[in-house]
């Protein structure tokens, strides 16, 4: 999937180029439902639970980046849940949902290990902005300017001209640059030859359309090589790339 933002907003992604992942933990549904829609606005991928045996469950699985976690819990209070998550995933943030809004409160949940609180009634874009303080500085996640495409952790930059995926830098030629930045502007889409030789090449080869196979081949050398591919055909359609399947 293409990490995508609201128009204007810098993008905060993975550092393998994928969307965050948040954990919500309320037993508030319409607030659960309300600080999803938030998050997922960011274009973050986002998971919920309603009980703290269900977010040690959802921490284990999902692995989240950071962790949106209420105080009062129906099975167990949020220190509690705090403790667990902290055995299965020692270094993620967790910022803190309260209705109380006493000091001693305020320092048992940040002596417990919790990163940042904020107290209810709270607007969401301060949830949103606090969430973004603490992904920055525990490195689960960076910024990335509009410039910057990201299909699962195949990450180009149309600025620097620079291509990585999962980490490795990948040396492309100019028309494969080309190729690969209309295929991640139009992830999980089936583009046609012609659809390609009019944006890549700006006019219409006619009988040359194997000149699209051709660097398509090329750019799986590069891209899939030794991976899960992709990049994939769909006979007498066309081409599209979208994240590798994990095995």
């Amino acid at each position: 999937m293409t990490a995508t933002s609201p128009k204007g907003r810098t993008e905060l992604l993975r550092n393998d180029g994928s969307p965050v992942r948040v954990l919500v933990v309320d037993d508030e549904n319409a607030l659960s439902d309300l600080l999803s829609m938030a998050l997922r606005y960011e274009g973050w991928d986002v998971r919920t639970a309603a009980d703290g045996a269900g977010a040690v469950r959802a921490a284990c699985d999902f692995r989240p980046d950071a962790v949106v976690l209420d105080m009062m819990l129906p099975d167990m209070d949020g220190l509690s849940v705090l403790g667990r998550l902290r055995r299965e995933r020692p270094e993620v943030p967790v910022l803190f949902l309260t209705a109380k809004d006493s000091v001693e409160d305020r320092i048992a949940g940040l002596t417990a290990g919790g990163d940042d609180y904020v107290t209810k009634p709270f607007s969401l874009e301060e949830v949103v902005a606090r969430l973004r303080g603490l992904l920055r500085r525990s490195g689960a996640a960076a910024q990335r300017s509009d410039s910057v495409l990201a299909v699962g952790d195949l990450v180009l930059d149309e600025d620097s001209h620079e291509v990585a995926r999962g980490g490795r830098e990948i040396h492309l030629t100019a028309t494969e640059f080309e190729l690969l930045r209309f295929l991640m502007r139009n992830p999980r889409r089936v583009l046609s030859k012609p659809q390609i030789l009019d944006r890549v090449w700006s006019y219409d080869f006619g009988g040359q359309a194997n000149v699209v196979e051709l660097y398509i081949s090329y750019l799986r050398r590069k891209i899939d090589a030794g991976r899960e591919p992709m990049i994939h055909t769909r006979r007498g359609a066309g081409y599209l790339i979208k994240p590798a399947e994990a095995r």
